[in-house]
C-alpha cells in the first residue's frame, strides 16, 4: 500500500487523475467493485507506529532514507516474506536502525491512522445496492488481521485478496489472475480502484475498468458515470 507520508517516502508514486472521457466512461453493466485498502479506504502511515519508539525526528529520517528503503523493504513482506524474515534482513544490512525497524511491526496498529469514512460510504451504498463488491490489498499475512479486527465493513466484502497470502503483490500480474480466479469470471466488466499509478497499470493490462484513487469526491464521480447507484456528490 502507498503511504500517507509521500514526503518522506521518495519511491513512491504521486497520485493523480485517470478520467477518461465522457464517451469511454458511458454506462456499461459492472460485475464487481473491487477495492484497494490503504489510502483508498484505510488512512495508513507508518511514521506514527515508528515515531513511537524513536520520535518523530528520527522516524522522519529513517523513512528517508533511500539507502534502507523503507517501502521496498515493506512490500517484500507484503509479498509473503515473513516479518522475522524481514527484520533479520534489515537488521543485518542496517543495524544502526534497529530501534526504528524494529518499533513498526511492534506498533503497527498505529499505522492503521483510521477509515476513509467517505470512502466507505461509498462501499456501503454500493453494498446496500447489491453490487458485488471485492477487495485486492498489498499486506503481509501476518499483519492484516489488526485491520479485520478493527474495520467491521470489511466484512461488506465478498472475498479479500491479501497479496501476503499469495505470495505475490501489486504489480504483478499473477495477483490479477489470483483475483480473476478468486472472482470466477473475467474482469473485463470489473472495475477496480487503487491509489498507486503503476497498480493501477497493470489493473488496465488485466483488463480491469482501472481508476486512480485521489480523492473520495472524485471517486463518487467516476463510479456514477460508470452508472453504479450512488447519491451525489
Amino acid at each position: 500500500m502507498a503511504a500517507v507520508s509521500d514526503a518522506q517516502l521518495p519511491h513512491e508514486e504521486p497520485a493523480g487523475s485517470m478520467e477518461g472521457s465522457a464517451d469511454n466512461l458511458a454506462p456499461a453493466e459492472v460485475e464487481a467493485v473491487i477495492f484497494d485498502l490503504g489510502n483508498v479506504l484505510i488512512t495508513w502511515d507508518p511514521q506514527p507506529a515508528i515515531a513511537r519508539a524513536v520520535g518523530a525526528q528520527q522516524a522522519a529520517l529513517f523513512l528517508a532514507d533511500e539507502e534502507f528503503d523503507f517501502m521496498a523493504w515493506n512490500h517484500l513482506q507484503d509479498a509473503g516474506r515473513s516479518w522475522d524474515a524481514g527484520e533479520a534482513a534489515a537488521l543485518t544490512s542496517h543495524p544502526h536502525w534497529e530501534l526504528a525497524i524494529r518499533a513498526y511491526r511492534s506498533n503497527y496498529v498505529e499505522s492503521l491512522v483510521g477509515a476513509i469514512e467517505d470512502s466507505v460510504q461509498i462501499v456501503r451504498e454500493l453494498h446496500a445496492a447489491g453490487v458485488p463488491l471485492y477487495a485486492l490489498t498489498n499486506w503481509s499475512e501476518e499483519l492484516f488481521p489488526v485491520a479485520l479486527e478493527r474495520f467491521d465493513f470489511l466484512r461488506l466484502f465478498e472475498d479479500i485478496v491479501v497479496s501476503g497470502q499469495e505470495g505475490v503483490a501489486k504489480p504483478d500480474a499473477e495477483i490479477f489472475e489470483i483475483l480473476r480466479e478468486r472472482i470466477g469470471h473475467s474482469l473485463d466488466h470489473c472495475i477496480f480502484i487503487d491509489d498507486s499509478r503503476p497498480n493501477i497499470e497493470a489493473a488496465g493490462e488485466a483488463g480491469l475498468d482501472a481508476i486512480l484513487f485521489t480523492d473520495t469526491g472524485h471517486l463518487r464521480e467516476d463510479l456514477a458515470v460508470r452508472g453504479l447507484p450512488l447519491a451525489p456528490a
